[in-house]
């Protein structure tokens, strides 16, 4: 069973929008329930009593005229002065007794008419009574047990309730809507910088180049987009400046490099098997030499559009059969999403090359995962399984480090770059146990 706390926080508005107009309008319900509280139980509570009490005074008035005065021209002449001075229509029934009360239906629930006239009779009257509230919507009728018969008042409902109350729930309402408009308009200008503000930083996380974004909004919304177009300005540079670093690094030991071959090559017959043995070793440190610019570089300069993955894993799988292993490949005819092609295929190339030298059978799976079922597709995922030796789960992590010791075999690199190059598109790159019995590379792309 959840906590109340928690229950109540799982029916919160997630979103910046919803929790800020929720703020805004939460007291301003308060306040004008409060007010409403304030009015409807004093004021009117008040105004109603009176106005009852002076129907009700009225009707007394009638009976004690009709029960002093009991003949008949004296009955007219009070039917009449009651009709023009009081607003009341009298009928007298005579030799009728009072029957069962009729059923009452106040039209206006919000008000204690028929409590409040109730009582005022009982007052001012003194006889029995009833008072029917259903018979017509513009009137109450008051019927009054009298010696002699059934008295029958009919008074106008508008004489016992006041349209103050439904005026001040009116602009309860529509002050409570205005403002509810008003905040909201203003809140969603102000949640949608935040919210391009959030799709930008996303876009440059994924390497997306659409350059500085446009501060607007409220002044620290302005502020922090000014401090992520600095940002990602710092960034760029440094991105540039090590890129440019490394090429010069590799370049320089290129030279010397290309010069040892050459050196080697010149040898005398009788030291070509020493020199065979320095030969591999150069071509060893070339091959370093290229992984570390490789690593460094990342995805180099290459802009993200649309691609097809398909002929790309398919490309990688010819290229490692050529070279030896056995690798099936299952995919869809085409599954079109954005990259950097170049750096995609290093990304994959690298994870089938680590597959290649410590497996006999490869296995490598496309598919797409929907965001919904059956919804269109959210991720694009690569999986390279073989049946190799594998890494224990709990150097998993590591293997994913620069430079692994147990990364034999290499310069330590693959993982690290592919898994550079997965999360610069926005994706990721896992280890799991394959079900060939080796170890499972799991590439996850955002569609």
């Amino acid at each position: 069973m959840k906590a109340p706390t928690s229950w109540l926080r799982s029916l919160l508005p997630r979103g910046l929008l919803g929790r800020s107009l929720l703020i805004i309008l939460t007291p301003l319900v308060v306040l004008q329930a409060i007010a409403l509280q304030l009015f409807y139980g004093n004021h009117l509570d008040v105004v109603s009593r009176r106005l009852a009490h002076a129907v009700a005074g009225d009707v007394g008035m009638v009976v004690e005229l009709l029960e002093r005065f009991p003949q008949d021209a004296d009955r007219g002449w009070v039917f009449r002065e009651a009709a023009w001075r009081l607003d009341l229509s009298l009928a007298f029934e005579a030799g009728a007794t009072l029957g069962p009360a009729s059923q009452r239906n106040v039209a206006l629930p919000l008000l204690p008419l028929e409590q409040d006239l109730d009582v005022a009779l009982r007052e001012r009257v003194g006889l029995p009574f009833d008072a029917d509230w259903a018979s017509d919507p513009r009137s109450v009728i008051i019927r009054v047990a009298m010696p002699d018969g059934v008295l029958h008042v009919e008074a106008a409902r508008k004489r016992l309730f006041t349209t103050t109350l439904y005026l001040f729930v009116l602009w309860l309402v529509v002050s409570g809507i205005l403002l509810f408009s008003l905040a909201a308009v203003f809140m969603k200008n102000q949640v949608r910088s935040i919210r391009r503000l959030a799709e930008a930083s996303e876009a440059f996380g994924m390497g997306r180049d659409q350059g500085p974004m446009k501060p607007e909004g409220a002044l620290e919304v302005r502020q922090a987009a000014a401090a992520f177009n600095q940002m990602q300005g710092r960034i760029r540079r440094f991105v540039a400046q090590r890129t440019d670093l490394l090429a010069g690094i590799s370049h320089d030991l290129r030279t010397p490099l290309t010069r040892m071959r050459l050196g080697l090559a010149m040898l005398p017959a009788d030291a070509q098997e020493d020199a065979a043995a320095l030969t591999q070793d150069v071509e060893e440190m070339e091959r370093m030499v290229a992984a570390y610019l490789a690593f460094a570089r990342g995805e180099g300069q290459e802009a993200p559009k649309p691609e097809n993955l398909v002929p790309i894993v398919q490309d990688l799988a010819a290229r490692a059969r050529r070279d030896g292993a056995q690798v099936a490949v299952s995919a869809p005819a085409d599954l079109v999403l954005p990259f950097r092609a170049d750096a995609m295929r290093r990304c994959l190339g690298n994870l089938l090359d680590n597959a290649r030298k410590h497996a006999r059978r490869i296995a490598v799976e496309v598919t797409a995962v929907p965001l919904h079922a059956g919804g269109t597709p959210a991720w694009a995922v690569v999986t390279v399984d073989d049946d190799g030796p594998g890494i224990p789960e709990a150097q998993r992590e590591e293997a994913f480090k620069p430079f692994a010791a147990f990364s034999a075999g290499g310069t330590g690199l693959g993982l690290a770059i592919a898994r550079d190059i997965a999360r610069a598109h926005g994706g990721d790159v896992v280890l799991e146990d394959a079900p060939l019995g080796g170890l499972r590379a799991r590439v996850r792309l955002p569609v």
